[in-house]
């Protein structure tokens, strides 16, 4: 069973930065296409980006295009997403997500969380 735990949310006043990291244990990271999703209050989950398991390209949502950056360590099996010029609206639960090579579309694997709050 694949674990993923995120850290690094916390406070930070609009125009900061942050960066946020997803440890995944029990499977083969390597293999995984890792994605980053975040809910704000009183909305549905959103997609913010991935990277992927062979070749770690990159994909953002055009919302963050731009003030995010995704990177992966396989060695530390290591997800990162590094947010920069935050917003209020940026503000929400950070998840990251595992997508095993091979099983389609689907995020097969959710961690539980990271807050982010971003005041103005």
């Amino acid at each position: 069973q694949v674990q993923l735990i995120e850290s690094g949310g916390g406070l930070v006043q609009a125009g900061g930065s942050l960066l946020l990291s997803c440890a995944a244990s029990g499977g083969t990271f390597s293999l995984y296409t890792m994605g980053w999703f975040r809910q704000a209050p009183g909305k549905e989950r959103e997609f913010v980006g991935h990277i992927t398991w062979m070749t770690s390209s990159t994909y953002y949502a055009d919302s963050m295009k731009g003030r995010v950056t995704i990177s992966r360590d396989n060695a530390k099996n290591t997800v990162y997403l590094q947010m920069n010029s935050l917003k209020p609206e940026d503000t929400g639960v950070y998840y990251c997500a595992a997508r095993p090579a091979g099983s389609g579309t689907a995020y097969n694997y959710w961690g539980q969380g990271t807050q982010v709050t971003v005041s103005s």
